[in-house]
Order: structure tokens, then C-alpha cells, then sequence
């Protein structure tokens, strides 16, 4: 009996997967556990099994091919059978747009008919129910684009209803990203499963340059020439995965990023111990990264304003230190997460770090290894960068900046002198985290490398 091969889901937030490479061909033979297909998610890249012996029968996409989750991508059966039966159905053609009139009765549509309204002054509240509060953020409306129907213009459930009645059909990320003020596309119909708009084309649509007005119309594109050497890279995979997150983090968050510098002389001469010390106990392969993780993990607990998440209306804080690093990979930025870093030894922190770090480079990690992370830090120090703006990672409150080691003249005993200073950035979002607590924690960090072997003994 031919049996469906689907793309797999890898964690909640997987839309979509990207097919990289078939490993069989229609009409090859196969064994339980031969490798169909290669593909690849915003985490890794997944190897597909035939869960059966017998023959490739059929193949419903080309590698670079972006399927929905669980869409049957080919069937293994036995050499003779019809896979039509498995054959998957085209999307859906998505549900007319229905106006006020036709989805309501027509004395609702007459008191609650949904008008956009520019959005409230910076600082200012929108007036809205409860129910209608709930309901919005459950369905991606954003309210203070609406004309409230209720007393005095309040928004109430009425109108949150009136205005799905207009809304294309979403995924759950998409909600998510129309919720927040990201404008749809103006397409009825979206790629994702059923029709449904898709996070990665809200993020399309709201990166696309203006139209322009009439009066004024943009010129037309140069072609390249016929010896212009360019390369055409799709957005797709991480790159779009990240494209989509960096955007939605700098649309919904307050951003702030503060600077300091701190003495590295007692880091480097630490690291240089290491560096010395017998083989046997396993400690010279420990990086200046690894110190600065270790020193990070151990201060976030004393500063658990700085190690929590923000969500809608709540702010989580943590006393253990789950702590994400941005790793550089052939696919394109991914963030791993140190589970429980704050309770681990130095040399315990420093092999998870490096095991997590080549299973990134090398496209397998799990969901589980990329979620629950409380804080972030990216370092580009090795890359002679003194310092520079992270991108906090939502819904974390917090990420750290890691700059080169470089020298800073500093006033000693009357004379100035050069002392190597480690350059940190710290991006918070102020909407849970004002400036003076994290420049505490800044503080604190900065004096903890400064005397990284007393910071040791904590």
C-alpha cells in the first residue's frame, strides 16, 4: 500500500521547510531508512527516511521547493501502484473579502463598520475593551487602526469583529506580526497551507518601497548588462527566518543600547593560565568567549530584572541564567541556548558552548536547543569590531554586544598608560527595562572582568 511522505515539523513555529536535495529518484528502489530527501528549517537541516522498502513512486516537488509542514512531499510503495490517492491538493483558493454589509446585519455594519484611523500619538492610549483587547490580539487586528464604535470612540468587540469580516485568512506568526501594526499585503491570498498570508510575506510586504505618487513615478530598474557580474540569492531559510525576526524585534520593541569598556588585563592573564595548565585537566581549549559566557551567566542571577522576557502584559524574570550566543554558520545567524549556564563550572559552560557551536555549523541542532533562552549575547570581537548595536532577540529584554580587546589610555599615578579594554554593548528593551538598572548590570560586569579571578570564587 503506497504510504505518503510528508514534510516533517519541527517545533510550533515551522511553517515551512525547505527541500535542498532528493537522494532518490522516481523509480528507485528503496529500504526502511534510506535518505528520500534533504530539507531544511529555520534550526537545521532534517534528513527525510522512507519508513518502508520499495519504490520511489512519485514526487510532488523540485529541490528548492518552500512546502508547508505535513504537506505530502512523495510516496514509497510498491513498484505498480497508483499514488494518485496521495497526491496532495492545491491550496485553497482563500474566502472572498467580505464587506461590513455582507457580513453583518445592516444595522451592525451601520454602527460598527470598521474605518481606519491613523494610529494614537506616541505615548497615548487606545481606548478599548477588554473583550475586544483579547479578541484582537488572538486574531492579528490592530486596533488603533480602527474607529471605535463604543462610548466616547471606544473600540469594543463589535468592531474587532467588523474588521476580521475584511481580514485575508493568517498563520499564527502572521497574527502575530498584523497585531503589532505591521501592515498586510494587499493580496486577498497568501502561500502558506489553505491560502493563509504568511509572516515572511507580511515582513516582504512592509520591507517593499512605497508606491509612488502618480505625479512622480519611480524610474524603471536598470537591467544588468549583459557583463555585470551579479548573483541572485533567494530569501528563504534562516535568511528569511532572520529577516523576519530582526524586523518584527526593532517594530515592537523600545531599543536602547548603553556602552562601557572594561579592564581585560585580568581576563587575558587568566586565559593565559589556561592556556598553560597540564592537558590532563582538560581546560586549554577554553576561549576568552568562554570567560566572558561564564562571567555573564553568573551576574545574570543578581540582575534577574536584565535575565527576563517580556510578553503582552507581563514580565517574566528568571534567577537561572538560560543564555543564548549567536552563533556565524554556512546557513546564516543561528542561537543556540545554554540551558541552566548559570549553574554550570567553567569547564562544564565551555563544552556545551563548543558542542552546541559545531552542531549549528553543521545544521543539527534541535527546536529544543534554540528555545528558552532569557538573554543573548553576540560576540564580534574576533572580527576586530570595537563595538556596535545588537538586535535584541523578543522576547528577551536584554542582549550583549561583544567587542575586540584593544588598548585605552587610562590616567596611573599621575602618568597615562595603555591597558587592553574589552568593549561591550548592551541593547535593552525600555519598555521593561529602564536605564538605570541595566547600567547597573553593566557596571557590575565590567568590574566582575576586571577581577575575573575573584569572580571565579563566586
Amino acid at each position: 500500500m503506497p504510504v505518503a511522505i510528508v514534510m516533517p515539523r519541527q517545533g510550533n513555529s515551522v511553517e515551512s521547510c525547505l527541500i535542498t536535495a532528493w537522494k532518490k529518484q522516481p523509480g528507485d528502489t528503496v529500504r526502511k531508512g534510506d535518505v528520500l530527501a534533504q530539507v531544511e528549517t529555520d534550526k537545521a537541516v532534517i534528513e527525510v527516511e522512507s519508513p518502508q522498502d520499495g519504490v520511489l513512486l512519485a514526487r510532488y516537488f523540485e529541490a528548492g521547493a518552500d512546502v508547508p509542514v505535513l504537506t505530502t512531499i512523495a510516496v514509497v510503495g510498491a513498484a505498480g501502484e497508483d499514488p494518485a490517492s496521495l497526491t496532495p491538493a492545491a491550496p485553497a483558493a482563500p474566502p472572498p473579502v467580505a464587506s461590513p454589509v455582507s457580513a453583518v446585519s445592516t444595522d451592525y455594519a451601520k454602527d460598527a463598520a470598521p474605518v481606519a484611523a491613523p494610529p494614537p500619538a506616541n505615548g497615548a492610549k487606545i481606548a478599548i475593551s477588554p473583550r475586544a483587547r483579547t479578541l484582537a490580539q488572538e486574531n492579528g487586528v490592530y486596533p488603533a487602526a480602527l474607529q471605535g464604535s463604543g462610548p466616547e470612540g471606544r473600540i469594543i468587540e463589535r468592531d474587532i469583529r467588523a474588521a476580521l469580516a475584511q481580514q485575508p485568512a493568517l498563520t499564527r506568526q502572521a497574527k502575530a506580526l498584523a497585531a503589532a501594526g505591521t501592515p498586510l499585503p494587499e493580496s486577498a491570498g497568501g502561500r502558506g497551507p489553505g491560502g493563509r498570508i504568511t509572516a515572511a510575506e507580511i515582513v516582504a510586504a512592509a520591507a517593499a518601497p512605497p508606491a509612488s505618487i502618480p505625479d512622480a513615478p519611480a524610474p524603471a530598474a536598470r537591467p544588468p548588462a549583459p557583463d555585470d557580474d551579479i548573483t541572485i540569492i533567494p530569501l528563504r531559510g534562516v535568511r528569511k527566518i532572520t529577516a523576519g525576526r530582526m524586523l518584527k524585534s526593532l517594530q515592537t520593541t523600545a531599543q536602547l543600547t548603553l556602552n562601557a569598556a572594561a579592564d581585560a588585563r585580568a581576563l587575558q592573564a587568566y586565559r593565559a593560565r589556561l592556556k598553560d595548565s597540564p592537558e590532563a585537566h582538560g581546560l586549554r581549549g577554553i576561549t576568552i568567549n568562554d570567560l566572558i559566557l561564564f562571567a555573564v551567566s553568573r551576574l545574570l542571577p543578581q540582575f534577574p530584572a536584565v535575565n527576563a522576557l517580556l510578553h503582552d502584559d507581563s514580565i517574566t524574570q528568571y534567577q537561572t541564567a538560560h543564555l543564548g550566543f549567536a552563533v556565524d554558520t554556512p546557513r546564516g545567524l543561528l542561537v543556540p541556548v545554554i540551558r541552566g549556564a548559570s549553574r554550570l563550572s567553567l569547564k562544564q559552560l565551555a563544552a556545551e558552548t563548543r558542542r552546541l557551536a559545531e552542531a549549528a555549523a553543521a545544521g543539527k541542532l534541535t527546536p529544543d536547543e534554540m528555545d528558552g533562552g532569557t538573554f543573548t549575547v553576540s560576540n564580534l570581537g574576533s572580527l576586530g569590531i570595537e563595538h556596535f548595536t545588537p538586535v535584541l532577540n523578543p522576547p528577551q529584554v536584554g542582549i550583549l554586544g561583544v567587542g575586540t580587546v584593544h588598548l585605552k589610555p587610562v590616567e596611573k599615578d599621575g602618568q597615562v598608560v595603555f591597558w587592553p579594554h574589552l568593549m561591550f554593548s548592551l541593547t535593552i528593551d525600555h519598555q521593561a527595562l529602564d536605564g538605570a538598572p541595566a547600567a547597573r548590570f553593566l557596571q557590575a560586569l565590567t568590574q566582575g572582568i576586571a577581577a575575573f579571578d575573584l569572580l571565579m570564587a563566586w
